[in-house]
């Protein structure tokens, strides 16, 4: 198949890609390479694609619609998958205008190539668990109500699957939204706590803990979440034009147990500062799985301790720490 893979130089659409590419398919991915964080490591991990047979690569903003429009009906894709988005919840509260540009902007760019592209038999595109906002009803199932987002890039996030609703009943597309829940790995984002808590701890800096670590996570390792999103691209759904899933570790995690399992990577303890809640945190996040398990075999196989084990370890030799 010839795949359109947005945000190919992102953490997951380069391991997407990568694994679409040793599969077998060509790959066109796009990226703007902005420096939300470092471009550098951004080029290294399309550098890592350009050695595989199959992958070519075009800069471009997909909210300029009028050139993601003709770049998509010159490459005739058969599946989209797009997970090119202004990423971060604290990174909303700076620059809000951002997230309207790449979240709502983007997508809607990227839904109008997908209906005028008649050769694109199936969209996949990146929704987030954050669109659960704050709740104690756990775990969280695709059929809860998601009306009280608690920071913008969540009513981002939210307003997309609308707008694909939308779509698919006006135009027919057929899509599957997936809403990853706290995705980590090697290749990942600078801007991520277990990234940032690596980098210090290994500098001797202190770490910032908000509430006291207790703060549950639904952690899922990358190639978890890779593994199931390239077999529901490849798949054409005949029950349904548009379908959300959770994609999770199904294990919430206190955060004080990740940087446990971080300090254990390294075998250095870390200097700890504990802070009070932030601004559109939430208290909790948990996956029903139940729904693409069903129809996917997902499972999520990967556990904290060996997921961040195996991101030490690049992050050891990508640093030449």
């Amino acid at each position: 198949m010839k795949i359109l893979v947005t945000g190919a130089a992102g953490f997951i659409g380069s391991h997407t890609s990568h694994a679409l590419l040793t599969s077998g398919h060509e790959v066109l991915g796009i990226d703007n390479l902005n420096d939300y964080y470092d471009p550098a490591l951004k080029r290294a991990r399309l550098a890592n694609l350009s050695c595989l047979s199959g992958f070519d690569f075009e800069k471009l903003d997909i909210a300029e619609d009028v050139a993601l429009g003709a770049l998509t009906a010159k490459y005739q894709p058969d599946r989209i998958i797009h997970l090119a988005a202004q990423a971060g919840v604290r990174y909303s509260l700076e620059n809000p205008m951002a997230y309207a540009r790449s979240n709502l902007l983007g997508h809607l760019a990227v839904l109008e190539a997908v209906r005028h592209t008649p050769s694109v038999k199936h969209l996949v595109y990146a929704s987030s668990s954050s669109v659960y906002g704050e709740r104690n009803d756990t775990p969280f199932s695709e059929n809860d109500p998601v009306e009280n987002p608690v920071s913008l890039y969540a009513a981002t996030k939210r307003a997309d699957e609308l707008m694909s609703v939308a779509y698919s009943r006006l135009y027919g597309l057929t899509q599957t939204g997936l809403r990853f829940f706290t995705v980590y790995g090697s290749w990942g984002r600078p801007d991520m706590a277990y990234w940032r808590f690596t980098d210090a701890i290994l500098k001797g800096e202190p770490i910032r803990v908000f509430n006291k670590g207790e703060m549950q996570r639904d952690f899922t390792y990358i190639d978890d979440v890779v593994r199931t999103a390239v077999k529901i691209t490849e798949d054409t759904p005949n029950a349904a034009r548009h379908r959300i899933y959770n994609i999770g570790g199904s294990d919430p995690r206190p955060l004080k147990d990740f940087i446990a399992a971080i300090e254990a990577a390294l075998g250095m303890e870390a200097k700890k500062i504990y802070l009070p809640m932030q601004k559109g945190d939430v208290t909790k996040t948990s996956a029903d799985v139940s729904a693409i398990t069903r129809d996917y075999s997902y499972a999520a196989t990967t556990s904290i301790e060996d997921g961040i084990r195996i991101f030490v370890d690049w992050y050891r030799d990508f640093y030449s720490v």
